[in-house]
Parts: structure tokens; C-alpha cells; sequence
């Protein structure tokens, strides 16, 4: 399905579900024009549209293939970005699904191309259609900004929700080791791994290696973009923060679980030593062998003495070790 979203500089106005065939859209420098392109169950649409803006083949394979990694390409006429938001589902297997969102910008238009609804997208659709042009008004860069900014700013829930769970599973830690447990372990860490793998593309796109721009950006534009790379590198580090306290944790919970298991080990350990002895006596003159003094009942008073003076013995060998 194809949305439009034209934006009349001359007239000040903005207008819905244009021609995109008309020849005289986005004649003036000011005028901008946004095509959403979302819910498309074969090319044929995308194919449409590339073929009215001479988008590059490549690019449009892009937009057909799942990526995980975000990335940015420049082009003659104009930029191709990939990007992703996030959806999280707690109950879910799968609790975070990267859901790709591709952008074309150029100099007087901005074209979104993706298979789902996005929040972003749909609450600048709504902007749009009340009559509030502060957002295509400033131009592409703005837009895009944006859309950008729209994106990060739903990673922070997420955020603050595995804040939450990572707090709760080190509260959990001295309880009774369970399934429970290592499951959501094994869940968060797989959490995390998907956000670290959706975000850390994302911070190098804007800045290159010398720290300049990845796109070209007007001054202007530039402090909002630099807050905006503020932004995902405090999500990535958060991340990483995340991930690293829950691999100390997780050694911490595998720590308790074998001083645990030692612990008991040592307890059967000292019950089979104590018995060891009682066990050769009691088989060995189990075995029809003939007791001293059997015919007495003192025998068998002195082979318990016997028994019990042996166990006390051990008993009080193990506590000066501290072994018990």
C-alpha cells in the first residue's frame, strides 16, 4: 500500500494521496515529498516507485531481503538507508523482532519502504494529516531526523524494562536454583545479543571513522543529529553495560549452583565415610562367621559399643578438620 504526503512550499499547505505522476511534484527546492510504502506483498509496488525515482536495482533488492545489520549507500541523486526498529514481546519466544525500515532520501523527497507498521511512521502520518506541517516544512534532513529520533526513542522502554528483569534475576540469585531461572538467563542474554546487533550498526552510520558525517548534513541539521548519535551511543553502552552484568551474574548464579552441589557432595561424602566401617563389620560377621563369645549377650553389647565408639571417633576426627 503507497501513502503520499506533498508539501507545498509555495502555498504553505499539504496535501494526500497525490499523483505520483504528475510532472510538476517537487518543482520547487522547498517542496518535499513523502511516499510510505508498507503492507506490500510482492514488488510490483516497490518496482513503481523505483522506476519513478530511478531507484538503483540493488536497492531495491535491499528493500525485498531481510538484513540484520543497518548500513547507509550513497547514491547519485540520493541516500539509501537501512535501519530497524524494535518490537518486544516479553511472553514470546522471540522477544525482540528486528522489523527493517528502508529510506530514501534526496533533496526534495523522502521515501520509506516497509512490511509493517512502525509507531514512528504512523504517528508522523497523523501529524501529517491534522494539517501540522512542522515536520516536512524544515525539509528531508529534518524528516529523516525525525523518523530517527521516533526509532530511538522506543529503544529506552525496552531498556528500562531489562534494566528491571536483570535487577530482578540478581535478587533471585540465593533462592533455590531452578528452571525458571536459567531460562530467563538464557532469554535476556538472547535479548540483549538481538538489541546489541540491531543498535551497534546504527551508531557508525552517522560518523565515520574521522568523525565527520556519514551523510551529508547541512549546519543547520547538525546539532540534532549530533543529540541523536548522543542518544545510540548511550543505548550501545547501556546495552553493553547490560550484557556484562549478566554474564557476572550468570557466574555468579553457576558459582552458588556448584558451592551448593559441593556442599552436599561433602555431606554424602562424610555419611558414606562414617558408614564404611560399620558396613565391613556388620557384613563380615554377617556372613555365618562365628562372634567371640556368642553364646554371651555381652557380644553383642561390646560389637554396639563397638559401632557407636567408632562413628563418636570419626565423627569427632571430621569436626576437628572441619570437615563438617
Amino acid at each position: 500500500m503507497i501513502k503520499t504526503y506533498f508539501y507545498d512550499a509555495t502555498r504553505r499547505r499539504l496535501l494526500h494521496d497525490v499523483d505520483l505522476t504528475r510532472k510538476d511534484l517537487i518543482q520547487h527546492e522547498d517542496d518535499l515529498l513523502w511516499v510510505d510504502l508498507y503492507d506490500f506483498k510482492d514488488d510490483g509496488e516497490l518496482k513503481y516507485l523505483a522506476n519513478i525515482f530511478d531507484f538503483h536495482y540493488l536497492a531495491v533488492e535491499d528493500c525485498l531481503q531481510h538484513s540484520p545489520r543497518a548500513k547507509v549507500d550513497a547514491y547519485d541523486k540520493y541516500y539509501f538507508f537501512m535501519l530497524h526498529a524494535l518490537r518486544y514481546k516479553e511472553d514470546s519466544d522471540e522477544e525482540i523482532t528486528p522489523e527493517q525500515l528502508n529510506v530514501f532520501l534526496s533533496s526534495n523527497y523522502v521515501v520509506t519502504v516497509h512490511r509493517r507498521n512502525l509507531p514512528t511512521l504512523g504517528r508522523l502520518a497523523r501529524e501529517c494529516l491534522s494539517n501540522n506541517t512542522t515536520y516536512m516544512q524544515d525539509g528531508p534532513e529534518m524528516f529523516l531526523y525525525h523518523i530517527l529520533d521516533g526509532i530511538t526513542d522506543e529503544y529506552f522502554p525496552i531498556l528500562d524494562r531489562i534494566d528491571q528483569r536483570v535487577d530482578e534475576l540478581e535478587d533471585q540469585l540465593y533462592e533455590q536454583p531452578s528452571k525458571e531461572i536459567t531460562e530467563e538467563f538464557l532469554a535476556l542474554k538472547r535479548t540483549i545479543l538481538a538489541m546489541r546487533r540491531a543498535i551497534q550498526p546504527q551508531k557508525r552510520m552517522f560518523s565515520g571513522m574521522n568523525g565527520q558525517f556519514m551523510v551529508q548534513i547541512s549546519k543547520e541539521s547538525e546539532p540534532y543529529y549530533l543529540d541523536l548519535v548522543d542518544h545510540i551511543e548511550r543505548i550501545a553502552d547501556s546495552v553493553d553495560s547490560f550484557r556484562d552484568l549478566l554474564d557476572g551474574a550468570l557466574e555468579t548464579y553457576y558459582s552458588i549452583i556448584s558451592a551448593r552441589t559441593n556442599e552436599t557432595m561433602r555431606v554424602l561424602t562424610v555419611i558414606s565415610t562414617v558408614f564404611m566401617p560399620l558396613t565391613f563389620v556388620t557384613g563380615f560377621f554377617g556372613m555365618n562367621v562365628p562372634l567371640p563369645e556368642q553364646e554371651s549377650v555381652w557380644s553383642t553389647i561390646v560389637i554396639t559399643a563397638g559401632l557407636l565408639g567408632i562413628t563418636l571417633w570419626m565423627f569427632v576426627v571430621f569436626r576437628l578438620k572441619r570437615w563438617i
